[in-house]
């Protein structure tokens, strides 16, 4: 997978920034809308979708147990506090 870098994060991910640094030329993978409406996802439930989608991504390539996979369940579980 030449998207993801030695830290299990797509090598165009800004971590400090929390943002990718190619967006408005990022490959049709990342482009969660068109894969949404591919699998005729419902638009309130995107955000879910592509989070599941990152989860089984990670977990293919790092497995169920790495530490890439720790790191982005925290993420998301703050972004979730930060939310509410």
């Amino acid at each position: 997978m030449e998207m993801v870098g030695e830290d299990g994060w797509c090598k165009h991910f800004d971590q400090g920034g929390r943002r990718c640094r190619i967006y408005e030329d990022r490959p049709d993978f990342c482009r969660v809308s068109g894969l949404a409406d591919l699998f005729a996802v419902p638009a309130e439930e995107v955000n879910g979708f592509a989070i599941d989608c990152c989860r089984q991504q990670i977990r293919s390539v790092h497995g169920g147990r790495s530490l890439e996979l720790r790191k982005f369940e925290r993420l998301i579980r703050s972004r979730q506090d930060s939310d509410d």
